[in-house]
């Protein structure tokens, strides 16, 4: 017999000792059943067991130079996410966000960041985008997304990077098109694309995990 708990494992053995053997008490701790078929005395033996494993997530992604390098629905989607950057509401941060939604029909949905005086009461451009599409297109997937960034007037060099909420909702909706969603992140001198939101977000949150 075995029994696991946490980090350990404990050996049983067991023994089957006559009746008068009850008698004889000793120090280690003893565990005693009774049963239609005699008593038995169970020592336990603590023995450790390796319990731990290294596991290495890998993430893939394409790297461009540039948007002139992308193919031209990507390129395309791109655009439309600058253009929505230019009229996001940032007059706190300044930093402007635009995403761009491709649907399965053709359709290109774009949102960006607005902000607000009390900060949790503003939205990403990522959401606005997705949750409009979603309100408009209710039953149309949702197969890539764009996101640029402007710092000031200027595309800023470091890639355009959602936050953790906004890669909750890009998974929800990539559960519901049933086929990895392609991620598009801008910068001023490199374009990232990604197949699927586990590259961005592993271990995720999962409607499974609900149930």
């Amino acid at each position: 017999m075995e029994f696991i708990k946490l980090c350990y494992h404990f050996s049983l053995k067991i023994k089957k000792i006559g009746m008068n053997a009850a008698k004889n008490r000793r120090k280690k701790r003893v565990y005693r059943a009774g049963t239609n078929m005699g008593k038995y005395i169970v020592h336990l033996s603590l023995v450790k067991r390796q319990s731990m494993q290294e596991i290495i997530l890998r993430i893939k992604y394409t790297e461009y130079e540039s948007i002139a390098h992308l193919p031209e629905k990507d390129n395309v989607l791109i655009m439309k996410a600058r253009e929505a950057a230019e009229n996001a509401y940032a007059p706190y941060s300044g930093f402007r966000v635009g995403s761009a939604v491709q649907l399965g029909n053709g359709v290109i949905v774009t949102g960006n960041n607005q902000e607000n005086a009390a900060y949790p009461s503003g939205l990403c451009a990522e959401r606005t985008a997705l949750f409009y599409a979603s309100a408009q297109y209710p039953h149309i997937p949702i197969i890539a997304i764009a996101i640029s960034t402007l710092n000031g007037t200027a595309i800023p060099p470091g890639i355009a990077k959602p936050c953790g909420a906004c890669r909750q909702v890009m998974a929800e909706y990539e559960d519901l098109a049933g086929k990895p969603l392609r991620i598009i992140l801008d910068s001023f001198d490199r374009v990232l694309v990604l197949n699927g939101i586990d590259s961005l977000l592993p271990l995720r949150f999962k409607k499974e995990d609900v149930k």
